[in-house]
């Protein structure tokens, strides 16, 4: 039989039949990796591979989709429920491990794929573009599942060492009653003298927030009554200032049996002796680890009024926040709260109200979700509380709602009162009075408090004087004062 010279018409043909052929096993080699990626499962079912894989793989892909439809629809009809969701170790130890087998089930899916494609009848050129193809998207989607994997497991981590199981308390007259305490805490630390003491008293329906701010240096003062404390100072606390009654009951633990944390319920007794607040919870907010929370969200942005110094005039790192509208790191925000050379302890305190409530405006949900594993990181590092696991995502919610709202603060503070020999009565009744306002409907700042806060001096980098008080520190709209 001839054979067809090179270059035949017939030799033309045929090669030209081949390469359709080569070109139509490389489509079809790329459309069961493209199927796997869209539908996982229909390759196996479409090629020829093992049926029954196909059918567990698109099943399961099918149950995920309706899933997310009904868990999307859900959400949208309570939003609570994502916080919820997001907030419990045993939901998300079953996602991460969904997540987990998720990953190595398709990448297994994408090597079969690869297989059902016959490699080894493609040419050299095809087989290293579909090698490329598979591997590309094998890594992928494996990846994504696996970052996704780990990125739930460091929020199940966090709800499990920042969170525990401590008791459930109710509202009290329809509130929440928190208190934030600062300081230079550390390992082994917590407790020691705060620097800060803060009541948050959060609306439970609306997240209406009061901060009710009490002064470091404040003496004389009664504790709760039928408390620990109460018994052992009947008159008032004279043995020390308010930052001091937490060292005093570690002096004294005996006194506290069963107490995991003497210093902290000695606190929280003063806490409520002074301002007639019964408290909820407590948190410990360290800050010096505070700069890692705000390097986290890529800082934060505050209308600096005055020269603010960053440390103090020995140390080789001291300058000045320039005034104007900054963005500072976590470092210049730190000293911009704390700093007290050329100021005093009330214009600081003032101060942090205005770092709070620029932290709870700008850390939006789409900045924690970018910034998640960072925030996660540095808030297990930041805070010991005895808030619930199970009472986190009520407070999510509230944190959401009281963006929207305003800020009111209340500062026990002169001129309103002497710290030395506060008068623990009108105390209870400026406290009572800033809740009722702020669970009233409030109305827009006007021109006249505008041009008030306009006029008014800037002392310490706070608007207003040591003599007239600061506006940060007694505000129904605490943006408007900062």
């Amino acid at each position: 039989m001839p054979v067809p010279s090179p270059g035949s018409p017939v030799q033309a043909a045929r090669t030209s039949v081949a390469e359709r052929a080569a070109r139509i096993r490389f489509r079809r080699a790329l459309s069961l990796m493209v199927m796997t990626l869209l539908a996982p499962g229909s390759a196996q079912l479409a090629a020829g591979g093992n049926r029954r894989v196909g059918l567990v793989a698109l099943r399961t892909w099918v149950a995920m989709w309706l899933l997310v439809l009904v868990g999307g629809v859900a959400v949208a009809l309570d939003h609570g429920l994502a916080l919820t969701l997001g907030s419990t170790p045993w939901f998300l130890l079953l996602l991460r491990l969904a997540l987990l087998v998720g990953a190595i089930g398709w990448a297994l899916l994408f090597m079969d794929a690869w297989r059902l494609g016959q490699p080894l009848t493609l040419g050299l050129a095809h087989r290293r573009a579909a090698v490329g193809v598979n591997g590309v998207l094998c890594l992928s989607v494996a990846g994504a599942l696996l970052f996704g994997a780990h990125v739930v497991g460091v929020q199940r981590d966090l709800m499990l060492t920042m969170f525990g199981s401590g008791q459930v308390t109710d509202a009290h007259h329809g509130r929440f009653n928190v208190l934030l305490l600062g300081g230079d805490s550390g390992a082994g630390r917590w407790g020691l003298r705060p620097d800060s003491l803060t009541v948050a008293s959060i609306d439970e329906v609306t997240g209406r927030t009061v901060l009710v701010s009490l002064p470091r240096n404040m003496q004389n003062f009664p504790f709760e009554e039928g408390s620990v404390m109460a018994e052992q100072f009947p008159e008032g606390f004279d043995a020390d200032y308010l930052n001091g009654v937490s060292t005093w009951a570690q002096d004294n633990t005996e006194l506290f049996e069963g107490s995991d944390n003497p210093g902290i319920d000695a606190t929280i007794s003063a806490v409520e002796g002074i301002t007639g607040l019964r408290i909820n919870y407590w948190a410990m907010v360290n800050l010096q680890g505070f700069k890692d929370l705000v390097d986290a969200v890529g800082g934060i942005t505050l209308n600096v009024r005055q020269a603010i110094p960053v440390g103090l005039p020995h140390d080789d790192f001291f300058r000045y926040i320039e005034p104007g509208t900054r963005k500072l790191s976590g470092f210049e925000t730190l000293w911009y709260a704390r700093a007290r050379y050329d100021s005093d302890d009330y214009s600081r305190m003032a101060r942090q109200k205005c770092v709070m409530n620029a932290m709870l405006q700008q850390v939006s949900p789409s900045v924690a979700l970018r910034n998640f594993q960072s925030i996660a990181q540095a808030s297990s590092e930041l805070i010991s509380t005895n808030v619930p696991a199970s009472e986190v995502d009520t407070f999510l919610e509230l944190a959401l709602k009281a963006k929207s709202q305003k800020i009111s603060t209340l500062s026990i503070v002169p001129p309103m009162v002497n710290t030395a020999d506060p008068d623990i009565d009108l105390v209870h009744r400026k406290v009572t009075a800033a809740i009722e306002k702020a669970e009233g409907t409030a109305a827009p700042s006007n021109g006249k408090t505008s041009k008030k806060n306009a006029d008014a001096p800037v002392t310490g980098g706070s608007l207003g004087s040591l003599s007239q008080g600061y506006a940060a520190n007694q505000a129904g709209d605490l943006a408007s004062a900062c």
